[in-house]
Parts: structure tokens; sequence; C-alpha cells
């Protein structure tokens, strides 16, 4: 059975895995309140996806 001579060194294994990190979401402006919003989603601010409202938000939740 084929066993490593050596360890794997701290550098030598993050070079390897370089390519595995977490990424940023691409986020893009509503075109109705200006919010930050991920693309092709509802905006959970204003609730308007298309040009049209098609989630009902409750703003009076964040007044507590």
């Amino acid at each position: 059975m084929a066993v490593p001579a050596r360890k794997t060194s701290k550098t030598k294994k993050a070079m390897r895995r370089g390519h595995i990190k977490l990424t940023t979401p691409n986020l893009t402006a509503c075109p109705n309140c200006g919010e930050l919003r991920k693309s092709h989603m509802v905006c959970p601010s204003c609730g308007f996806y298309d040009g049209r409202q098609v989630v009902a938000v409750n703003n009076a939740s964040n007044n507590n």
C-alpha cells in the first residue's frame, strides 16, 4: 500500500486548495427602491420583481 514519504506542508496543502473559496453574491440595485438585491430575485425591502409588486412587505415590523 502506498504511503506518503513526508507530511504535506501547510503551504503545499493551501496551494492545492487555492481554488476552493467562498464567492460573493452578485448584487444589483433594485430599480424600484434602489436597495441591493440578488439578481433574478424578489427585492426583500420593497417586494417588487420585474416592475410589479409580487410580495406584500410589512414595514411596521421594523418599528418594534
